[in-house]
């Protein structure tokens, strides 16, 4: 995937038409384990599926997490001009020289969780068009976008985290949202960076507007969920959708951020099982995520009342995969404790 990313959405098309699947009989020798261990049947909850799942996709009973790679996307974006943003597009190099520099949540979390860190900026100075007013990115710079995400997943990763930053990302999120899923911009518009409503109301409505005046003039794409990724996306959300697609070449679980995150992958909801080795790290504080966990038939792993993105949820989410995996593992079986199963 990494080394011959399709050229056109008509070839992406065929590719996600042919995606692999997981090891089945991987994935039912880890639920008899777990029926086998020293506890009653079901009783560690998601636990259980957790280890169910990452053995599927790493195609072994007892999988192990030995590396845990966090990418964090970074772009900018010409819908700013719309005012949609209280900070200035300076930013996002400051954040991402931050994230380099290791004062950063995200920092912090994937040094207590044992992930690797990289920060990938995708042309912070030429920031996307203004969707209001034309697409965002052409077909082609979508593709470049989507391939240099898949390039920056390392294949002998067992679990990718994936997170963004990019100052005006949650008014895209709340258009690719919208231009997947319908409603209004309302619907999905929330305060991103701002102090959250009532407090930044003025703000957010200003969102919802320019989010339903995108969705109108792109109103012909709506149809087609790469096209809409490239009328109203922006580089680091087309870089994380190739991210998941070279993921999923490797056939490596994938935990996924907050709201933005979620709707960068929105596009690859519409082609079936795409997101399947996907996993929603937590339930974000921006209003429109819990509508679009629902659109997507995902459930967070945490809801923890956060809405920083940068990958922080998802990066604490592995501590939970972790945890899975610790226990299916290295818990005895009733014969080995010389505990009663009757």
């Amino acid at each position: 995937m990494t080394q011959d990313f399709p050229r056109s959405f008509a070839g992406l098309r065929l590719r996600l038409a042919d995606l692999p699947a997981p090891d089945a009989a991987a994935q039912a020798a880890a639920r008899a384990r777990q029926g086998r261990l020293t506890k009653p049947p079901g009783s560690l909850g998601r636990l259980e599926d957790l280890a169910v799942f990452m053995a599927g996709w790493r195609g072994a009973e007892r999988p192990q997490i030995r590396k845990a790679q966090a990418l964090v996307f970074a772009g900018n974006h010409g819908i700013c001009a719309q005012g949609v943003n209280p900070f200035p597009q300076e930013v996002t190099r400051q954040m991402t020289a931050n994230f380099r520099a290791g004062g950063a949540a995200i920092n912090q979390i994937c040094r207590v969780v044992g992930a690797d860190l990289s920060v990938i900026e995708l042309d912070l100075d030429q920031p996307t068009a203004d969707f209001t007013e034309d697409p965002a990115m052409s077909e082609a710079e979508a593709l470049d976008a989507m391939a240099r995400g898949a390039a920056a997943v390392d294949p002998e990763a067992d679990v990718v985290i994936l997170g963004e930053m990019g100052i005006g990302n949650s008014t895209v999120a709340a258009a690719l949202a919208r231009g997947i899923f319908g409603g209004r911009g309302e619907d999905w518009a929330g305060p991103g960076t701002g102090p959250p409503e009532p407090d930044n109301a003025e703000r957010v409505a200003l969102k919802a507007r320019v989010v339903e005046a995108g969705a109108k003039r792109h109103e012909a794409a709506l149809g087609d969920p790469l096209a809409v990724l490239a009328a109203l996306g922006g580089r680091e959300q087309a870089a994380i959708c190739g991210a998941i697609l070279a993921a999923r070449a490797a056939r490596i679980p994938v935990i996924l951020d907050g709201f933005i995150c979620t709707a960068s992958a929105a596009p690859l909801a519409r082609f079936p099982g795409a997101l399947e080795h996907c996993l929603y790290g937590h339930l974000s504080a921006e209003p429109g995520h819990r509508r679009l966990l629902e659109a997507m038939g995902g459930a967070p792993l945490l809801a923890l009342g956060m809405r920083l993105g940068e990958g922080s949820g998802a990066a604490l989410a592995l501590g939970v995969l972790k945890a899975a995996l610790a226990c299916h593992d290295g818990m005895a079986s009733f014969a080995e404790a010389g505990v009663s199963n009757a």
